[in-house]
C-alpha cells in the first residue's frame, strides 16, 4: 500500500482533523522530551475507543510499526520513533483524546483510559478524601496513568512503589500476524466483542456489583513491606523486576492500552515536611535504617539532594518552579507542546543558538526576585547534603520526636519544620531539579558535551549511597548532580562534561561501577532507546508482541519485523 493510500484509510477511521502528517505537524510527536527523535508517516488521534481500534486494525493490516504515545513525558525516548530504520512506514497513536475516568466502587479503585491523565485523577479523588495509586514527577506536566504503568514509573511516594495492575484492556499482535483484544478488566457484563466492550466503557456507568478481579494487584500493594526490607539482595524496584511485568505493566508500549483499573488511597489529614541538612551521608544512613526499621508509620516521601543539584535548580530550574507556582499545572502540557514547536522552528535556522526558547526562559527567570525562602537557601550555604522528609498524621509526632531526641544529637547535623510556604517552595525546588541539568548544558553548550543522566537503584543495605567519583573522570567533568528517592534507593545522577569528552567510555566506567554494587538500571524511567534491556525484559516484549509491530527497537532490541507464524 503507497503512503498516500494509508493516509487515506487513517483519514477513514479519525476524520482529517484527527491526523498530521507531514514533517513540520509531526515534529513534536516524533521527539522525545528530553532527546530522541526520528521518522513517522502520521501521528493519529482517535477520539474514541473504538477508534483506537480499527486505527490498529488498519496498521496492523498495513505492515506498520505502530508506537503508541501519551503525554510524551518519558525520559528517555521511549514514546517517540528513533531515526529512520525501522524497513516499514512508522505510525504515532497518540491517545491524549482518550481522557475518561470512571469512579468504581464509590471511588476505591477507578477505571482509566488510555489518555488520562494523573494530574485529572488527583483532581477527581480530591473531594472523595482520596489520592491516586502513584505520584511521579510527571504528574504536573499531564503524564498519563497508562504511561506510568507501561513504564513501571516509581515516583516519590514511600507507601507505594511503581505504577502497576494486572486489571487491563489491551491489544496485541500474535504470532500469526493478528490484532487480538485481550480483556483482563475483571469487569462483568462488558460483552464479547470488541464493538460491545467499547461501547460499554464509554457509556462510562459500572455497577459495583460488577466488578470482580478483587484479589488481582491493582497497585503495587507489597511495596511497603519490600522497602523495609534492608537485607534484600535486589533493589525494593526497578523496571525490569519481573514480578512487576505483567499484560500492561512493565510493557514499554509493546502492547496497546485501551483501559486499566487501578486502585486510590485515602488522603492523610494532615502533612509535615522536615528539612534536613548534613555534610555526612552516615547521619542520613543511619535515619534511613532507623525509619525503616523502627518507625510504626512510613514516610509519605523522603526527597534528597546534593548541594550541586541545589544550586543548578536554584538557578537554572527557576523558570520551572515559577511557572507551577503561578500559572498552574493545568496549563503546563500545552505550554511545553507550544515550546517545543516553536524549538523545532528555529533550531532549522543555522545562524541561531540550539534551543533558543529555553535560553530566553532562562534570562527571563533571572529578571525575577529571589523564589526559594531564606531558610532553605541558609541550608544550602551549611551543608552538602539535604533530605525533604515529609511525614503524615501520626507519623509527623514520631518524625518530630526522632528527630529532636535522637538524631540532632549527631553533630553536625540540623533539621526544621517548614512553614507551609516553606513546604510548596521544597517540593517544588526538588521538582525542578529535574531539568535543570539539561538547562545548565543548554546555556552552557558551546563549553559541555550532552547530559549524561543515569537513573539508577541501589540495594537497600548499600551504604555507599553517596558517589565517590571515579578519580579518572575528575578532569573530565564539569558537574555532578545526585537527587532521589531517599528511602527506596533510587537515584538520578546527571553528569555534565566538559566538550570532547568521551561520553560513551566515561558511561562504561560509571556503569561498571554500579555492576559491581549489584544496582540496577534503569530504576524507574525505563529502558527506552538509551538503554539495553536486561534478558528477562526482553524476553517479556517478545512475549507480548512476537512480531515486533509496537514500539520496535525498545530496550536496544531490533527495529525490523518478525517473521509471522503461518
Amino acid at each position: 500500500m503507497s503512503d498516500s493510500a494509508l493516509l487515506e484509510k487513517l483519514r477513514a477511521v479519525v476524520g482529517p482533523r484527527n491526523i498530521h502528517s507531514g514533517e513540520k505537524k509531526t515534529a513534536y510527536y516524533r521527539s522525545g522530551f528530553r532527546s530522541g527523535k526520528g521518522n513517522a508517516l502520521a501521528v493519529v488521534f482517535p477520539e474514541t475507543l473504538l477508534q483506537q481500534w480499527r486505527t490498529l486494525q488498519v496498521c496492523v493490516d498495513s505492515g506498520c510499526a505502530i508506537i503508541m504515545q501519551g503525554a510524551k513525558t518519558g525520559l528517555t525516548e521511549g514514546s517517540c520513533p528513533s531515526g529512520d530504520d525501522y524497513g516499514r512506514p512508522v505510525v504515532i497513536i497518540n491517545t491524549t483524546r482518550l481522557t475518561k475516568l470512571i469512579l468504581l466502587d464509590g471511588g476505591k479503585q477507578v477505571l482509566a483510559f488510555p489518555g488520562a491523565s494523573l494530574h485529572e485523577l488527583e483532581k477527581l479523588l480530591q473531594p472523595l478524601g482520596r489520592a491516586p495509586h502513584s505520584v511521579i514527577g510527571s504528574t504536573t506536566i499531564g503524564a498519563t496513568i497508562v504511561g506510568g504503568i507501561a513504564n513501571n514509573a516509581g515516583g516519590a511516594l514511600c507507601k507505594r512503589g511503581s505504577s502497576y495492575t494486572e486489571l487491563s484492556l489491551f491489544a496485541r499482535v500474535d504470532a500469526e500476524g493478528q490484532l487480538k483484544l485481550v480483556n483482563h478488566l475483571g469487569i462483568r457484563g462488558l460483552g464479547d466483542t470488541p464493538e460491545d466492550i467499547f461501547n460499554r466503557l464509554e457509556a462510562g456507568s459500572i455497577s459495583s456489583s460488577d466488578l470482580e478481579g478483587w484479589d488481582e494487584s491493582a497497585s503495587d500493594r507489597d511495596y511497603a513491606d519490600r522497602i523495609r526490607d534492608l537485607n534484600a539482595n535486589v533493589p525494593n524496584r526497578y523496571n525490569a523486576d519481573p514480578k512487576r511485568l505483567y499484560d500492561v505493566s512493565g510493557s514499554a508500549g509493546k502492547v496497546a492500552a485501551f483501559a486499566v483499573r487501578v486502585d486510590t488511597y485515602p488522603l492523610p489529614n494532615k502533612k509535615q515536611v522536615f528539612f534536613l541538612g548534613t555534610d555526612n551521608p552516615e547521619d542520613f544512613t543511619q535515619l534511613r535504617r532507623h525509619i525503616l526499621t523502627k518507625f510504626q508509620e512510613l514516610p509519605e516521601m523522603c526527597e534528597y539532594m546534593n548541594r550541586e543539584i541545589f544550586t543548578v535548580a536554584e538557578r537554572y530550574g527557576k523558570d520551572v518552579f515559577l511557572s507551577i507556582k503561578h500559572l498552574g499545572t493545568r496549563r503546563l502540557p500545552k505550554a511545553y507542546a507550544l515550546k517545543s514547536a516553536v524549538e523545532y522552528r528555529l533550531n532549522k535556522l543555522p545562524f541561531l543558538p540550539k534551543f533558543l526558547p529555553d535560553l530566553f526562559l532562562y534570562h527571563l527567570s533571572r529578571l525575577f526576585t529571589r523564589h526559594l525562602p531564606q531558610r532553605l537557601l541558609n541550608y544550602r550555604d551549611r551543608f552538602q547534603y539535604y533530605l525533604i522528609l515529609s511525614m503524615a498524621d501520626d507519623g509527623i509526632e514520631e518524625a518530630r520526636t526522632y528527630l529532636e531526641e535522637d538524631w540532632s544529637r549527631h553533630a553536625g547535623v540540623d533539621f526544621f519544620e517548614c512553614t507551609p510556604k516553606e513546604q510548596e517552595a521544597a517540593l517544588l525546588h526538588r521538582f525542578a531539579a529535574a531539568g535543570a541539568a539539561i538547562r545548565y548544558q543548554t546555556v552552557h553548550q558551546k563549553t559541555t558535551e550532552e547530559v549524561l543522566a543515569l537513573d539508577v537503584a541501589l540495594l537497600g543495605k548499600d551504604p555507599n549511597w553517596a558517589e565517590p567519583l571515579p578519580p579518572e573522570l575528575e578532569p573530565h567533568l564539569d558537574l555532578a548532580l545526585d537527587y532521589g528517592h531517599f528511602m527506596c534507593h533510587v537515584f538520578h545522577r546527571d553528569y555534565i562534561f566538559k566538550k570532547g569528552t568521551d561520553l560513551k567510555a566515561m558511561k562504561a566506567k560509571l556503569l561498571e561501577r554500579l555492576d559491581a554494587q549489584g544496582a540496577k538500571y534503569p530504576a524507574e524511567h525505563n529502558v527506552g532507546h538509551l538503554y539495553e534491556a536486561e534478558p528477562q525484559l526482553k524476553a517479556f516484549y517478545e512475549k507480548l508482541d512476537p512480531t515486533n509491530t509496537f514500539n520496535p527497537g525498545i530496550g536496544k532490541s531490533g527495529k525490523r519485523p518478525r517473521a509471522v507464524i503461518t
